[in-house]
């Protein structure tokens, strides 16, 4: 089950979008352009989401830079599997139909799709 609250979430989003480690200047430069916030509640944020383990972080020059752990496509797969999990087989399956039903011509193709796998490329 998602365990996010929305600034964790917002900042996750600035992490999956960056193609590069961001500090936590970088961050909060980002979300100050949307909202207030102090230097040190985004370093907690930070610190934080390190602590669970959503993002891994290196020190460089004196300054943390963080990453995603994993991307944002596994992590909604993750919530979604976690939120399915529990549910009767009934409505896990009637959930799934109108998971599918929703889908868009092009998506249905994709999951229609053969996929290699890692290790059966060379």
């Amino acid at each position: 089950m998602p365990s996010r609250g929305e600034l964790e979430q917002r900042v996750m989003e600035l992490l999956w979008t960056s193609d590069a480690p961001r500090t936590v200047s970088e961050v909060h430069q980002l979300l100050t352009t949307e909202r207030e916030l102090a230097y040190t509640t985004v370093m907690t944020v930070l610190d934080r989401l390190a602590k669970k383990g959503r993002v891994d972080r290196d020190l460089v020059s004196r300054a943390w830079q963080y990453r995603p752990r994993h991307g944002r496509a596994e992590v909604v797969a993750d919530e979604v599997t976690a939120l399915l999990a529990p549910l009767p087989a009934q409505v896990r399956r009637d959930t799934l139909r109108r998971l599918a039903a929703a889908l868009t011509e092009e998506e249905r193709g994709l999951l229609a799709a053969p996929t290699s796998s890692p290790s059966s490329t060379s």
